[in-house]
């Protein structure tokens, strides 16, 4: 049975669901796998030389600023794309017509004021939405191998992710060193005084800390326990690797803040870029008539549409950020950004 195209991935774990084998026999090995056992092995694993690199660069302010200009850069060019995968599709648009036509100038109206009135609540509202965004795009793709398995442990897998991401993020606030870790990003005045305000609540984060801590051992235990519990052909390589390299990636933010916020982004568009490839090739073979579907129909007509793509976006990251003293890029980032995650 053909899956039919995905407009989230959210909807694509869904799709894929109408792969699973109907019999409780086993499961074909090349269904494990969403692109491929290597391809799926390197995607998941993605973020490790990532943050060796940035790792290795630290120390070296140019270096490093460099790092987090490119990891920004990547992840300011994936936020437009899905606005390709709506609004170049009539059926999808048509889902949610007037949602799609007024939020764009909602969200605009709202970024604009924040930035008015506070750019640093806006910065930390922005980073807090993403780091939830990020690991829900990994939670979607371990649903993509529980369900081609035949699982059903979405409803304990998700807490289990929060519960991680919370208890990095309350380890940054109750002892990293905002001020070091900011000068080590190469942030600016702005950004960096919109970081340190966070010290304010490091007690707070610390009293919290335990509380998260003994949380996430729980729900990992019983993520364990019930992994035991599935039939044999259930419990496959594919998705450990996956939750195993997201568990990897959370504690790598711990380990290295710097590091780990740089491969925790980079990663996460990266991988974008891989699934809306994906989504695109599937759409062609699956006789899609959206635009964007025949836009990318073939190789040679996705080869030009990318190189297109790339030098606009790009092109506007670097056109923008001497701009307003770089409030116009930031205004873009925020407002793509915004749309992206919503």
């Amino acid at each position: 049975m053909v899956c039919a195209p995905p407009g989230s991935i959210t909807e694509w774990s869904r799709a894929c669901a109408c792969t699973l084998c109907t019999n409780v026999g086993s499961v074909q090995a090349s269904s494990r796998w969403i692109h491929g056992p290597l391809t799926d092995a390197a995607l998941a694993w993605l973020w490790v030389p990532i943050f060796l690199v940035v790792r290795l660069a630290e120390g070296h302010g140019d270096q490093v600023s460099m790092l987090i200009g490119i990891a920004f850069v990547i992840s300011f060019a994936h936020q437009p794309l899905t606005m390709g995968l709506v609004y170049g599709d009539a059926a999808q648009f048509e889902r949610h017509r007037r949602l799609y036509l007024w939020t764009p100038l909602v969200l605009a109206a709202l970024v604009t004021l924040g930035m008015t009135v506070s750019l640093t609540a806006v910065v930390i509202v922005a980073g807090l939405w993403n780091a939830e965004h990020t690991l829900m795009q990994r939670y979607g793709l371990t649903r993509i191998y529980g369900r081609k398995l035949g699982d059903d442990l979405g409803g304990l897998e998700k807490p289990m992710y929060i519960s991680w991401l919370v208890f990095a993020l309350l380890w940054l606030l109750a002892f990293v060193d905002v001020r070091a870790m900011s000068s080590t990003l190469g942030f600016g005045d702005r950004n960096r005084r919109g970081l340190e305000t966070l010290d304010r609540v490091n007690g707070v984060a610390r009293g919290l800390l335990l509380v998260a801590g003994l949380v996430g051992i729980a729900l990992t235990a019983r993520w364990l326990r019930a992994q035991r519990q599935l039939r044999p052909d259930q419990r496959v390589m594919s998705k450990y690797l996956y939750v195993a390299a997201t568990f990897g990636l959370v504690i790598a933010i711990v380990v290295d803040p710097a590091a780990g916020f740089v491969s925790y982004i980079a990663a996460h568009a990266l991988e974008y870029f891989v699934i809306v490839h994906a989504s695109l090739r599937r759409r062609a073979a699956t006789g899609d008539t959206s635009l964007v579907a025949k836009a990318a129909a073939t190789p040679a007509r996705r080869r030009p549409l990318y190189v297109a793509y790339f030098v606009i976006v790009i092109g506007t990251a670097f056109v923008t950020l001497g701009k307003l003293d770089g409030r116009l890029y930031a205004w873009l980032v925020l407002f793509f950004g915004g749309l992206h995650v919503f």
